[in-house]
């Protein structure tokens, strides 16, 4: 989410509200534990400007691609975001 918020604001659109639903998978492995074998982020982004619509879905793939988190685990994070303005 910061990664995202922060692209936006550098790159001029105003994002008006921001939550997200997350959702794991994990699996239990008999040596090892349980652990992790996928999330999946979906965050639901309202913008200012239906005009900048594109550029709000492309920024979510390039605040994937920077995120800390998702670049520190060993399992993938997948962003199915959901993108509506608030006019």
């Amino acid at each position: 989410m910061l990664w995202y918020l922060a692209l936006c604001s550098t790159s001029g659109f105003v994002v008006t509200a921001h939550q997200d639903d997350a959702s794991g998978d994990m699996v239990e492995d008999p040596d090892t534990g349980w652990h992790f074998t996928e999330v999946v982020l979906r965050p639901q982004v309202t913008i200012a400007d239906a005009a900048m619509l594109p550029m709000a879905e492309k920024l979510h793939e390039q605040a994937q691609s920077k995120c800390f988190i998702a670049n520190s685990v060993n399992f993938p994070v997948r962003h199915e975001p959901e993108i509506t303005t608030a006019q």
